[in-house]
């Protein structure tokens, strides 16, 4: 049940604050007063899609908040993502409440609050279709749509979730199809490249290339390719450094012993010393390295012919198979792993196999949703034809008819809506029999069934009564009295009768501010206030005692 309602830079409504109580609540007011307003509020926080347009001219952005008491279905999925509210030192009334706020920018960007934590549009819109259903001024012009009838059978018969396990199942149908199809067209093709792969995997895994080789190869390749230099050249370092008889080391340790001789006279040469001695130091590291180096250091023809004819190898590989010979290794890898993806993913056996189980599958749930269909058809039309009896539509037969068709993502059989004017006529589809008004007034009907079948809490119709007046209205008021003896109601209307039927009446006003910008306001009726509404909506502008009198009588009735 929606509890308030605060809006604020929204539209052209400013600043809005509503309490609302159970039973059957009329909102009314001028066309273009904002009535409508409201509902916009109440489906945007719940997560209906908004263009910036909808932040109130100057402002910053538009903030919606509804605060509902959830019923059971709510209080389960508000547990299931974590936004129930903690029972803690809470009364029980409390814990079941729950506050949906959004905001909107006028950049476009959006936030949305359950039970002040931050939640997506995604979750908001599953909240708001456990907690409140909206009926359109339009939605009687839905009726011709096949599409449209078949959901309001759904809707009628709780087969909401029914219908989309269906079209779950037949899409995995589809792709199963599509998927044994694709195979059996590609097969061919598939075999032509399983043996390229096939011949690629054999070349490369017989050359065996390994990861790193590449690098290791041609280091060794050219270390031993330019091995006479090397030794050579190591030689003339080691005689320059410590064997030659002007070599660097012989001629340092003759100056630091000149030096040592001076120090005795001035320490201060102490440090060049110190220097020279760590120098020698490092000279004597250096020609040790250099005397091992050329030890061991020998040219290996043989060795570097091996080398030049497994990288002229490599570099064939690599040429074949367009691949960089430092890759050869990744490639073979990755071949492998197509390979045999490849034979897998084209065993047809198993793909027909799976196929025959998802279309085994789709037919058992869409017969489970014809017998299901079947029954709420019968049951719709009885209901509908009650209403439309209600509605000055006595004698009429609404009927919901299931044609078999081809299996689909809607089921086994094809929606229509039949109605007869007339107790001896034949139902005939809804499209070439019923006129304007009787389309509206069949809209309704279907409206308030469709509203006794559903759980939601709270329900708005919003002007379903255009295009009928007189006694039908007054029905269609105590109509939507009586659905407001077990569910909360609110409908926008025009219609005196229907107004006087509502438990609470709001009025919506609009203004202009000084600026010259239109303001909305909305006010509870009580008392007198309630009767010159309705004596406005009986009269127009002018309010006489006789239209005053005519509303009270209109309030007074049962």
């Amino acid at each position: 049940m929606l509890r308030t309602l605060s809006i604020r830079d929204f539209v052209i409504v400013e600043h809005l604050e509503l309490e609302f109580a159970s039973g059957f609540t009329v909102l009314s007011g001028e066309t273009g007063a904002g009535k409508s307003i409201l509902i916009d509020a109440l489906q945007f926080v719940l997560g209906e899609r908004a263009h910036p347009d909808t932040v109130r001219e100057t402002c910053a952005r538009a903030d919606v908040a509804a605060e509902f008491l959830a019923a059971g279905p709510a209080r389960q999925w508000l547990a299931q993502y974590a936004f129930a509210a903690a029972a803690d030192d809470m009364d029980q009334d409390a814990v079941n409440t729950v506050l949906v706020r959004r905001i909107l920018e006028t950049g476009g960007r959006s936030r949305c609050f359950i039970n002040g934590s931050v939640a997506t549009l995604g979750q908001v819109r599953e909240l708001g279709e456990l907690v409140l259903d909206v009926h359109g001024q339009h939605e009687h012009q839905l009726l011709l749509r096949p599409t449209a009838q078949q959901q309001l059978l759904d809707a009628h018969g709780q087969l909401q979730e029914t219908a989309r396990a269906v079209a779950r199942a037949y899409a995995q149908w589809r792709d199963a199809v599509s998927a044994r199809a694709q195979a059996e067209s590609e097969q061919q093709a598939a075999a032509t490249q399983g043996e390229e792969l096939q011949h690629l995997v054999e070349e490369l895994g017989e050359l065996g290339a390994h990861a790193g080789e590449w690098e290791l190869l041609g280091a060794e390749q050219k270390r031993l390719a330019h091995g006479t230099a090397l030794l050579e050249g190591s030689r003339l370092a080691l005689e320059g450094i410590a064997d030659a008889e002007d070599a660097a080391q012989p001629r340092l340790g003759r100056i630091a012993k000149g030096l040592a001789a001076l120090s005795e006279y001035d320490q201060r040469l102490a440090p060049v010393l110190a220097a020279l001695a760590s120098a020698d130091i490092h000279l004597d590291e250096a020609a040790h390295a250099l005397r091992q180096y050329v030890d061991v250091c020998e040219i290996d023809e043989g060795r570097l012919a091996q080398l030049d004819e497994r990288i002229a190898a490599l570099h064939a590989a690599g040429r074949k198979w367009r691949c960089p010979p430092a890759q050869l290794a990744e490639l073979l890898e990755a071949s492998r792993t197509r390979l045999a993806r490849l034979r897998g993913a084209h065993d047809l056996t198993a793909l027909r196999e799976a196929e025959a189980r998802a279309a085994a599958h789709y037919r058992q749930a869409a017969e489970a949703l014809s017998r299901a269909r079947h029954a709420a058809a019968r049951n719709m039309g009885l209901a509908v034809s009650a209403a439309m009896g209600d509605l000055a539509m006595s004698g009429g037969r609404f009927e919901v008819h299931l044609a078999a068709c081809e299996p689909s993502a809607a089921g086994l059989e094809r929606v229509e809506f039949l109605v007869s004017a007339h107790e001896a006529g034949t139902p005939r589809a809804l499209a070439r029999v019923a006129s304007g008004g009787e389309l509206s007034r069949i809209g309704l009907a279907i409206a308030v069934t469709a509203a006794s079948a559903n759980l939601v809490p709270t329900l708005i119709f919003d002007e379903v009564d255009a295009g009928i007046g007189g006694q039908v209205a007054a029905t269609v008021g105590r109509l939507l009295r009586q659905l407001g003896r077990t569910r909360q109601v609110f409908c926008v209307t025009h219609l005196p009768q229907v107004a006087a039927c509502g438990d609470h009446h709001f009025a919506v006003r609009k203004s202009s501010r000084a600026d010259g910008r239109p303001v909305s306001q909305t006010q509870a009726l009580l008392g007198k206030q309630r009767v010159q509404e309705i004596a406005r909506m009986l009269g127009g502008a002018q309010i006489t005692p006789l239209t005053q009198r005519h509303a009270q009588e209109m309030l007074d009735s049962p």
